[in-house]
């Protein structure tokens, strides 16, 4: 096969079915990272630059309840998704909140400083050594015929089904969902008829943060800690949030999933190097006949 001129290696079905399944599973890791960060801009309307730096800070504390009180990174989910929400919801309502003033684009700096202080402070206090979590089923997994799926993959490809359904439960079935779209949609409005505005934004901040603290549990028995792994990750996921559609949760999946087959794709036709340009290029292809993104709708 030619194309430009360049020679593309051919392969069989079986290798091209096995590298898609690979890049689901790999989407998924994705779709995981930015379902949180699509809920944060559907609400607060920003992009939270800090959004890689809290994945990071909560892969190291996954890390440590494993290498210090020999927690199972999966159980450790139930310590540190509530921590994530914790820390998010103070973060927003007594930091970033008040130092914004009410202005997004002091809001966007803010969250840029906050992610710069943790990522040093990180390297500061943990230095630059990578660090890896090893459970017994790392290895361990199903043999699907074209490809080999371990148990952390699996892991993550429920995940971040499950993460993105619990998410539109809570949102269209709960108070503090529909308070939380209310918001969204007009600010002003939702707080005339008795909601607390400043409590609603660090409530959704605090839980794109436990979205993020869960990917982590999911993301560290395949994947080793150090400080730029959140910015490793967050790249990806701002794509993958614009090209499903700015603020939706299934946009965020089905966009993480597009994006991984795609990278998987363009690596076995392009090699290691050349086929993460795919990325941008079916980036670039979408928002020319969909600007908003796949699942996105017109403002007004």
């Amino acid at each position: 096969m030619e194309l430009l001129g360049f020679s593309l290696p051919s392969y069989g079905w079986s290798t091209i079915f096995g590298s898609t399944i690979s890049g689901v599973f790999l989407g998924s890791i994705y779709a995981l990272v930015a379902v949180g960060l699509t809920l944060i801009y559907g609400v607060l309307h920003i992009i939270n630059f800090a959004h890689g730096a809290l994945l990071m800070l909560a892969m190291y504390a996954v890390y440590f309840l494993w290498n210090i009180l020999g927690i199972d990174p999966y159980l450790a989910m139930l310590i540190v998704v509530p921590g994530g929400f914790a820390f998010g919801y103070g973060l927003q309502r007594f930091i970033i909140g008040k130092a914004s003033h009410g202005k997004d684009e002091i809001t966007l700096l803010v969250t840029l400083g906050v992610a710069i202080v943790i990522e040093n402070m990180a390297l500061f206090f943990f230095s630059a050594t990578e660090r890896s979590v090893r459970v017994p089923y790392d290895l361990d997994g199903i043999d699907l015929g074209v490809t080999y799926a371990v148990y952390p993959e699996l892991a993550a490809l429920v995940g971040s089904f499950l993460i993105t359904l619990a998410l539109w439960a809570f949102m269209t079935r709960t108070d503090t969902g529909k308070a939380i779209r209310a918001v969204s949609k007009e600010r002003q409005g939702a707080q005339l008829v008795g909601i607390n505005v400043d409590h609603i934004f660090a409530v959704t901040f605090g839980i794109g943060v436990a979205c993020v603290a869960a990917a982590a549990s999911l993301l560290v028995p395949t994947y080793a800690v150090h400080p730029q792994i959140g910015s490793l990750f967050v790249l990806i996921a701002f794509t993958v949030v614009v090209l499903g559609g700015m603020g939706s949760f299934v946009g965020a999946l089905v966009g993480g999933f597009l994006i991984g087959v795609t990278e998987q794709l363009g690596r076995l036709y392009l090699g290691e190097s050349l086929g993460v340009i795919t990325i941008s290029v079916i980036f670039i292809f979408v928002l020319l006949f969909r600007p908003t993104g796949l699942f996105g709708v017109k403002a007004g």
